[in-house]
């Protein structure tokens, strides 16, 4: 089973103009001591993922204290070959995760999104190495965001899976305490993690030790 850092950094190319900016943003939160970053990017522009998935491979990282970066691509797990990622994160509707796995092979991390006890039941009995659970609270990262699940649901979710879980949506440094005391072994941010990123890094592993 893999071990998987407290604090799952979700770096998302909305927010920046330029990959030199994504970049940037990239290696301030390795250089606040994040190691798990997920590339997102839902323009559906195959080749601009892909440069922008690359650039970050090779600049991202550099002086950060080891453990090394991990790299998540996200919903593309042709994409997650072609950039040399570490693994491919998958929701409900993108590619079944066996499918996932089928291009990926045993190596790579797989991760699952999940929304209720069902989803997640059934992505239990995948070789989905995580599972992800949310949202918890409420969140303005998605357009058309699934119902919130809560503490309540995190518990529950805990209860259903010995995989590792990964708890999303509408997490803060005021928050995210409580999330890992609900059962989740990590948390992932996109959010609050924006304004002063190397800072907010260190301020949210501070406060999940």
């Amino acid at each position: 089973m893999i071990q998987i850092p407290r604090l799952y950094c979700i770096v998302d190319s909305t927010f920046f103009p330029t990959t030199t900016e994504l970049c940037s943003f990239a290696e301030a939160l390795a250089a606040g001591g994040c190691t798990l970053l997920q590339y997102r990017n839902k323009s559906g522009q195959a080749r601009v993922m892909l440069e922008q998935a690359r650039e970050l491979r090779r600049f991202s990282g550099a002086g950060a204290p080891a453990p090394p970066l991990r790299w998540i691509m996200n919903d593309r797990a042709d994409l997650c070959q072609a950039a040399d990622f570490d693994g491919v994160h998958v929701g409900q509707n993108d590619l079944s995760p066996e499918s996932v796995r089928k291009i990926v092979g045993p190596d790579r991390w797989l991760g699952v999104s999940t929304h209720n006890p069902e989803q997640l039941r059934e992505a239990d009995l995948t070789s989905a190495d995580y599972l992800a659970i949310g949202p918890v609270f409420a969140t303005f990262s998605k357009q058309r965001p699934d119902p919130v699940v809560g503490l309540e649901g995190v518990r529950r979710a805990r209860e259903l899976t010995r995989k590792p879980l990964v708890a999303i949506g509408g997490i803060t440094r005021a928050n995210a305490r409580s999330v890992i005391d609900a059962g989740a072994d990590s948390v992932a941010v996109i959010s609050d993690l924006l304004r002063d990123p190397r800072k907010s890094a260190e301020e949210f592993l501070a406060i999940l030790r």
